[in-house]
């Protein structure tokens, strides 16, 4: 069936235990160790966490939020599109996670939360976490990034997205896979694809550069091949959360129906004027909202905080 490219509502989980996560920092090379006391440190992610929230519903986003629970302490719980993702058929899939101390993020509670309070209706859910046994992990919209109006899925290969999950999703999904290799300045693997590709419904943000050469120009083809404006940016913007960002369905008085693009104030200063620019005139609306320890200390992005719920038709 057809998904629109944008979501209207998001699932979003009050941390409890926000923290540096020794398990994730050995792939991640955006994560640093925190400054300060762990109890200042979380407050502070806190404060972040709801001005997003705030920020969202001012534009018309519905925003689902459920409370983390402090035990077992999850460093991580605010980045729940690693372990789920709602699709427009009704499907909830569960998704195989590296780190050990992240699987407890998976509640059953948080699903059934949001079923009730955005009306999502659980037709079908697809449990990928049995690949954790084999060490196959694909770390949900953070390994993927969907164009969902072509029904292409692309990934970066990395120790959090494994070949074989991606495919075993896509058989699943009835989504064409584009798998491809990509680094960054340290010539690691970039840990998810979710950090250097974005992709709205009139544009494409991509960390072409970053992309090994020989898969550079397939992917850039594809993307190109949707009809959007793609908008490639450098390593330095990838390291800043450029590519980090998100569309979402709106609605606002004087345009109707509209989208907004989501991104946190380093991601817009990391872009330039003139690249926001181009990528302003591709959406009706931009949010951008500051997230410094949330970024530095989690290694994610205000995507990641993002489990977008599609509405059924």
């Amino acid at each position: 069936m057809q998904q629109a490219q944008c979501a209207g509502a998001v699932l979003m989980v009050r941390p409890a235990a926000f923290d540096y996560n020794p398990q994730t920092a050995g792939t991640n090379s955006l994560q640093r160790r925190a400054d300060g006391p762990s109890a200042a440190v979380q407050q502070l992610a806190r404060d972040e966490f709801e001005r997003v929230v705030r920020s969202l519903r001012s534009e018309g986003v519905r925003v689902c939020v459920v409370e983390d629970t402090p035990e077992p302490p999850k460093p991580d719980a605010l980045f729940p599109n690693n372990w789920v993702s709602f699709h427009a058929d009704g499907t909830v899939v569960l998704y195989p996670l590296q780190a050990e101390n992240r699987r407890a993020e998976r509640r059953r509670e948080i699903i059934d939360r949001v079923a009730k309070e955005l009306g999502f209706p659980v037709r079908r859910t697809l449990d990928l976490t049995y690949l954790e046994a084999e060490g196959r992990y694909l770390e949900g919209t953070g390994s993927l990034v969907l164009d969902h109006e072509q029904r292409i899925a692309y990934a970066c290969r990395s120790p959090r997205t494994h070949e074989e999950a991606l495919g075993e999703w896509s058989r699943q999904m009835g989504y064409e896979p584009v798998l491809f290799s990509a680094a960054g300045r340290d010539g690691k693997p970039l840990y998810h694809t979710n950090v250097l590709m974005c992709i709205g419904a009139r544009c494409a943000i991509v960390g072409a550069q970053s992309i090994v050469p020989s898969d550079r120009e397939r992917v850039l083809q594809r993307l190109r091949g949707s009809g959007r404006e793609v908008i490639e940016v450098g390593p330095e913007a990838i390291e800043g959360f450029a590519g980090n960002a998100l569309e979402l369905a709106s609605w606002d008085e004087a345009l109707g129906d509209c989208n907004v693009l989501v991104m946190s104030t380093t991601a817009r200063a990391a872009l330039g004027t003139q690249v926001f620019a181009r990528l302003a005139a591709c959406t009706d609306n931009v949010l951008a909202v500051p997230l410094p320890t949330i970024e530095r200390v989690g290694g994610g992005g205000i995507r990641c905080m993002l489990a977008e719920v599609f509405s059924p038709p």
